[in-house]
């Protein structure tokens, strides 16, 4: 009896272990995203590739969806590095996405950093997390960092900014100090890169695909979309910009999107096509 007794002790105590490890009560969760806590950062270097356009308008059109809507989000223009070629404006795309909730960071990089420090801080001291989809470089990541450092411990910011990146070549023109301060002090995510299929996330870059505006019904979000390939047709290639060929062909490329369907827990899409035939209507 004595044995049963301490089994079905050690089963109860198991069972409350597993208890109480579960999510809170009331939490609601988008893979790895509190939808009650936690922040998302869209910060996009617009610099000199146009991809980031079309970017832009596929994450208002995913942030669009019942499911998302209620995500707490930021985005950031000019988080740049050290690559060569011109920027591709794109505060007229911003202002229709994303009205007054974006900061310009190539206008004020300083002015930038402080107001989107004051937005993680509040995340912070509400218990939520930070999630950084860093379309570009993490240079701006790590003055943000930095910035966060006189007020929060670094076990803090070690476990509660996590900062997603996708591209290799956005990596290498990181300031390479910026980036190995972000991998050190941040919990760093290299994944998959966005413009391939069948790697393990999206692949969001398709220069044969065209079909966007039959699956874009909502007018505001098909104005998005339409001005977001107006720009990009405007600069691609020019003045020794960045030539990005699936644009110029008429297709589509918003691969950077890719990090914020590995934050959102959303892996199964294959491709552009899919990507509209789920968001698009």
């Amino acid at each position: 009896m004595k044995l049963k007794a301490l089994i079905i002790l050690a089963l109860a105590a198991v069972f409350l272990s597993f208890e109480s490890a579960a999510v809170e009560p009331g939490a609601s969760k988008a893979g790895r995203f509190n939808l009650e806590k936690d922040l998302l950062l869209a910060q996009f270097d617009c610099k000199t590739d146009v991809d980031d356009l079309h970017s832009v308008a596929a994450l208002v059109t995913l942030l669009s969806d019942s499911q998302f809507s209620s995500i707490r989000y930021h985005a950031v223009a000019g988080t740049y590095g050290i690559q060569n070629g011109l920027y591709v404006p794109p505060n007229d795309l911003f202002r229709l996405a994303f009205g007054d909730n974006w900061s310009d960071a190539h206008d004020d990089f300083d002015a930038a950093v402080e107001h989107v420090k004051g937005l993680i801080a509040t995340t912070l001291e509400n218990q939520g997390d930070v999630w950084i989809a860093d379309a570009g470089q993490s240079d701006f990541t790590a003055a943000l960092v930095r910035a966060l450092a006189t007020d929060f411990l670094e076990e803090t910011i070690a476990q509660r900014i996590h900062v997603v990146q996708h591209s290799n070549w956005n990596e290498e023109v990181t300031s390479p100090e910026d980036l190995s301060f972000v991998r050190e002090k941040a919990d760093y995510h290299k994944i998959p890169d966005g413009n391939a299929v069948g790697n393990g996330t999206p692949g969001f870059r398709s220069p044969d695909y065209t079909g966007w505006s039959d699956k874009v019904k909502d007018a505001s979000l098909h104005e998005v979309w339409q001005l977001a390939i107006d720009l990009a047709n405007q600069y691609n290639g020019k003045e020794g910009r960045y030539l990005n060929e699936a644009i110029s062909a008429g297709g589509l490329d918003f691969s950077d999107l890719s990090e914020v369907c590995w934050i959102l827990g959303i892996a199964d899409i294959k491709d552009t096509a899919g990507f509209f035939e789920r968001y698009g209507e």
